[in-house]
């Protein structure tokens, strides 16, 4: 358990001065989204760029881990519209419900732990689940969403129009970047090169500190029941539906199976509170994502002893 701690307090530390920090007024509530926008338009991207640029096509182009990743997701996708169907909501709302459980905050929650464990070899890991994330989880439970409160558009022109607006995604952009610049074995004057790491190192802490910032006035109310089983699947199913899918994928490294539950394995995309501002969620995913963040520095430290002590993926190294 001290290894454990080792891992994830430094996590959830810096998550806890974040929200410390704007809970007593040292930094501004209303200086959060800058710092999201940093993270997601230029950190965030420069981290990708520089993973995917220094590795082989072949290293990255892991087809099992995408699909393992992929059917894991779609599994705790389709048990959130289920249990949510089952509770009556509607299917606008079942869509948001799916996307807590099934999207991770690979970036701002993830990753960092994903890096305590791996090191360096977290990072490939990280751009294979952005993949899967960016290019099939959201624009899907988006086009749900859309198509289910706009029932006059058809499924299809929803996913459509949501793969369309990835061409705008920094996220998107430094991933392409990053494969092209490997496809041609581009290497970066120095100056260029040390300020992409300069901004790539910035990521993880910056991404934590938000995080906590944004947990601050953030209230659960009298929506524990749904709230808790919104976070029960995020933690729970989606973690075990993703393992379940990599036992039947076939050889995968072990850093990369390691990757795939350690990111299932966190709380719900940061800005899931945003995607349901637009279907009347927002107050739901809030609260979603404020008892899913704090109850992962209990689950993402279980997850990480089970797998040690189990020993089912041999040593992440």
């Amino acid at each position: 358990m001290p290894d454990i701690l080792t891992i994830t307090g430094p996590i959830f530390l810096l998550i806890g001065l974040g929200y410390g920090a704007v809970r007593l007024g040292l930094f501004a509530r209303t200086a959060l989204p800058a710092l999201g926008s940093f993270v997601i338009s230029f950190s965030l991207p420069a981290l990708l760029f520089k993973s995917l640029s220094q590795r082989s096509l072949a290293e990255v182009a892991n087809g099992r881990y995408l699909l393992a990743y992929a059917a894991g997701s779609l599994v705790a996708l389709g048990v959130g519209i289920w249990w949510a169907r089952s509770q009556g909501q509607p299917r606008d709302h079942a869509a948001m419900t799916g996307m807590g459980m099934s999207c991770s905050n690979s970036a701002f929650v993830g990753y960092p732990v994903a890096l305590q464990v791996l090191g360096p070899d977290a990072l490939v890991g990280l751009a294979l689940v952005m993949l899967v994330e960016n290019f099939l989880m959201i624009p899907l439970c988006l086009a749900l969403a859309d198509s289910a409160a706009h029932r006059e558009q058809p499924l299809a022109a929803a996913i459509g129009r949501a793969i369309w607006g990835l061409r705008k995604n920094p996220i998107v952009l430094g991933i392409v970047a990053g494969l092209g610049a490997s496809v041609i074995q581009l290497k970066l004057p120095q100056p260029a090169a040390r300020a992409i790491d300069l901004l790539a190192n910035a990521s993880a802490p910056v991404s934590l500190f938000f995080i906590g910032g944004t947990l601050v006035g953030q209230q659960v109310g009298q929506m524990v029941g749904q709230v808790s089983a919104v976070a029960l699947g995020k933690l729970v199913i989606h973690p075990v539906a993703v393992f379940g899918a990599l036992m039947l994928a076939g050889p995968i490294a072990p850093h990369l199976q390691w990757s795939a539950v350690l990111m299932a394995c966190s709380p719900m995309l940061g800005i899931y509170s945003i995607f349901g501002q637009k279907y009347g969620r927002q107050a739901v995913n809030a609260a979603c994502m404020l008892v899913a963040t704090v109850a992962s520095f209990a689950t993402i430290g279980l997850a990480i002893w089970a797998l040690q002590t189990s020993g089912v993926f041999g040593p992440p190294h």
